[in-house]
Parts: C-alpha cells; sequence; structure tokens
C-alpha cells in the first residue's frame, strides 16, 4: 500500500447545515463505508485553475467519470482564500487564463483577486464541472491499494476509489503569518498577508510563503501597489 498524502489537521469545512454535496459513507462501521465508498475513473482535488482546468479537459474529451474534490463551499483555490487589501495576479491576466477561455473584460494587466476568483467561477459553470464538485470534502487520506490496483480517498464526507488521483492542490491557500511584533489587526487568520505598521512609516505588507520565509513586500495603501499570493511583489 502507498500513502500519498495524509492530514495534518487544521483544514477548514462548514457545518452540516453549510453543506451542498456529499460523498457517500459517513457510517460509523470502516467496513460499511469501504462497501458503500463510490468507485470514480478520475478523482480531482482542488477547484483553482489547475483542479478546474483538469476536469475541463476530461469533460472535452467525454470523461463523465471524474469527481472533483474541494474542502471549502466555494470555487477559487487561492483566489478564493487570499483577499486582503491588494491583492492581485503579478501575472498578466490575457496570459494567466484558459487557453480554451479567454477573457476580453478584465479590467487590468493585472487583475484583482476578486476579477480572478470570478472567472474561474464563469468557467466551471460553462464547461459543466459544478455536478461534478464535491463540496466541503476535506482530503483526509489517500493510500494506493496493489489488491485493488485503485486509490481508497478518505474525506470528511465519506470515502470513494479511483482509478486516477489528480492533486490540483496548492500551498498559497494557507496562512503563515510571521511573527512580526505589533502586527496589524488587518491580518487575516485566513490569509498568508499581514500589515506591519512601524512609526514614521506607511503600513507595510509581508507575504510568507508556507515554508515561513518573506515572499512579498508592498507598500499600502498605496494604489499603485499589487501584491500576489507566493509572489516577489513590486509596483504595478
Amino acid at each position: 500500500m502507498f500513502r500519498a498524502f495524509a492530514s495534518s489537521g487544521g483544514g477548514r469545512t462548514l457545518s452540516d447545515n453549510q453543506q451542498r454535496t456529499t460523498l457517500p459513507g459517513g457510517s460509523s462501521d470502516a467496513s460499511e463505508d469501504e462497501a458503500r465508498a463510490r468507485h470514480v475513473r478520475v478523482a480531482i482535488l482542488g477547484t483553482g485553475f489547475s483542479g478546474l482546468g483538469m476536469a475541463i479537459r476530461l469533460k472535452q474529451r467525454g470523461q463523465e467519470d471524474f469527481v472533483v474534490i474541494e474542502r471549502a463551499a466555494d470555487i477559487g483555490g487561492t483566489w478564493r482564500d487570499n483577499t486582503y487589501p491588494g491583492c492581485a495576479c503579478d501575472i498578466p491576466s490575457h496570459l494567466y487564463s484558459f487557453s480554451f477561455a479567454l477573457n476580453p473584460h478584465w479590467s487590468r494587466a493585472y487583475s484583482p483577486w476578486h476579477e480572478i476568483r470570478d472567472y474561474l467561477r464563469s468557467c466551471a459553470k460553462r464547461f459543466g464541472i459544478l455536478p461534478h464538485i464535491r463540496w466541503n470534502s476535506e482530503l483526509l487520506d489517500a493510500s494506493w491499494h496493489e489488491d485493488d490496483q485503485c486509490w481508497h480517498i478518505t474525506t470528511t464526507q465519506g470515502q470513494i476509489t479511483a482509478d486516477i488521483l489528480i492533486l490540483g492542490n496548492g500551498p498559497l491557500s494557507e496562512p503563515s503569518l510571521p511573527s512580526v511584533s505589533r502586527r496589524s489587526s488587518r491580518t487575516s487568520a485566513t490569509s498568508p498577508c499581514s500589515s506591519v505598521r512601524r512609526p514614521g512609516f506607511y503600513p507595510v505588507k509581508i507575504i510568507r510563503s508556507p515554508a515561513g520565509s518573506a515572499r512579498c513586500f508592498a507598500s499600502y495603501p498605496s494604489p499603485s501597489a499589487s501584491c500576489a499570493p507566493g509572489s516577489t511583489g513590486g509596483r504595478r
């Protein structure tokens, strides 16, 4: 048995009354869960650019037997989870798009986070991916079983098995806040970007990678500053 992923906890899920769609399972009897686990040809993790892009391409090639596992209740990945002031793409948006779904309506060359999130939402709807998404399903474990020749996948909403498992998740939705004194209250528990005010200076944005290293410094609230998740930063 080969184990590809095991959660270390700390993931964000919704309460039962906020769930949209659930996976089969939920029984306290593990063997019963295994027996009832749904089998799919392909399981995809995440609804950011990687996960949605793969799902759309499968759909375009006539493959309908797949699910997209999403731990939240909305699409967007890092563009859903990062909403701090000045959050934007550091790649021109006409390039930071699906080649099969070009968007001539970007408001500027380096689009803000909410436009990118809305773009991903529209692509999921346009290409019929929404029915394949299993919302509020955080991945807990994924193990390859030689005997069955398939992946056994456990989520917070139950279990599935799949012939192919595709990891479309990324690290930039995980907060890693810096240990800086006098950190501003603007810091969000759901954003890896924090605001630090120093006497005599404008507030400074500090982005830290999941590994903990500083990645981006940008003035705030200067309208010319752009700060993208995981970027090296800079003025636009």
